[in-house]
């Protein structure tokens, strides 16, 4: 029986890799449609047609069935829903992507340039201090050192013989996260909030997986603010809301001072500006033209009273109308924190960029 072989190129897959593929194009497609597992096969369905992604090697209803044997998605009165391994592999497929474009850089597990009180042992050591672990004293540099002052038959273990191993200082570090669920982040036509969620996905693994120590919280933010936990992420929406930054800010600040004296910090992911404040009695009060210097003025108290804790904000802008640039620039210099104007494409490896390099740079800073 003859055989065909078509011509290898670079960008040749196996089905292997193209499930793989596939699986990570079904994550993104589930995280937009706010965790619908239907509605994410039928797009999927209509993107395979359009531009003949599958074939008698792999069908969709392969991929379907893959999807049920890892555990992904599951069928319940006959609708297929995800699981929560589905979820851990939708952060998963995140955490990758964006991943995928980022820049070689020196650093990655929170290490920093000094030594100090830490778990990982370095080859050089120091005079011993009080505090230092004993597990970590050099046996043999302290007997040396006991042996060249009084020799071995007049052998005397004095304090300042101990010599102990340098160790890696490490930190933990607590973060907030907040997103922007206001109704601008679907305005126009344009999807901002399927990469936003994206970027929480993934710095979510990030932190799980790398930096189990860590404190991370995600807050939204529309009319009001709460907090939402990693299991209902893929499943936001966004809705009719105004832009309530103030609010955010006061709830990731009551998060942050439960943290006790780490290091702390904010990133917040929006399009638009501040549009809504709760008055001194509670009630919501809302402009959604222009940049109203009541609820301006209002945030920026907010960006002050950050500073003032010690939590620097870092503000991940994904618009970049002259006078949204304006608030934000302005918003910034309140805080004494840190601006990025970015395309959405962009928005997670500024993201992630910023949380490896913040870390290292606090801790410089306090040292």
């Amino acid at each position: 029986m003859p055989f065909v072989y078509s011509q290898w190129t670079e960008r040749s897959q196996t089905d292997e890799q193209r499930l793989e593929s596939l699986m990570s194009l079904f994550s993104y497609l589930t995280v937009q449609a706010s965790g619908d597992v239907e509605e994410a096969l039928e797009w999927l369905k209509q993107v395979a047609q359009q531009y003949g992604v599958f074939d008698e090697n792999l069908t969709l209803e392969d991929l379907i069935n893959k999807l049920k044997e890892m555990g992904i998605i599951e069928e319940v009165n006959g609708m297929r829903i995800l699981t929560t391994k589905g979820v851990q592999k939708i952060r998963q497929d995140a955490l990758k992507q964006i991943f995928s474009s980022l820049k070689k850089s020196p650093g990655g597990n929170h290490e920093t340039p000094h030594t100090g009180t830490g778990v990982d042992r370095l080859s050089e050591t120091k005079k011993w201090i009080f505090g230092d672990m004993p597990t970590n004293i050099d046996l043999t540099s302290t007997l040396t050192n006991a042996f060249k002052r009084d020799g071995i038959d007049d052998f005397r273990l004095r304090e300042e013989d101990l010599e102990v191993y340098e160790t890696e200082h490490q930190t933990n570090c607590a973060t907030v996260l907040m997103l922007d669920i206001s109704h601008s982040m679907i305005l126009y036509g344009e999807d901002r909030i399927t990469p936003a969620k994206q970027v929480a996905l993934a710095l979510a693994e990030l932190i799980s997986v790398k930096f189990p120590r860590d404190y991370l919280a995600l807050v939204v933010f529309g009319d009001d603010a709460k907090i939402v936990s990693i299991s209902e992420l893929p499943f936001l929406n966004v809705g009719p809301y105004h832009t309530n930054t103030r609010a955010g800010l006061q709830l990731a600040r009551s998060l942050l001072r439960r943290c006790g004296n780490i290091n702390k910090q904010i990133f917040m992911v929006t399009d638009g500006k501040p549009s809504a404040i709760f008055d001194d009695v509670g009630r919501l009060y809302k402009n959604s033209f222009g940049l109203d210097p009541r609820i301006v003025n209002k945030t920026l108290d907010e960006a002050v009273q950050c500073r003032r804790e010690k939590v620097t904000v870092s503000t991940f802008m994904v618009a970049q109308d002259p006078y949204l640039i304006n608030f934000v620039e302005e918003f910034t210099k309140a805080n004494h924190g840190r601006a990025y104007y970015s395309s959405l494409n962009n928005l997670g490896e500024f993201i992630f960029v910023d949380y490896l390099k913040n870390r290292r740079k606090r801790i410089q800073s306090g040292r």
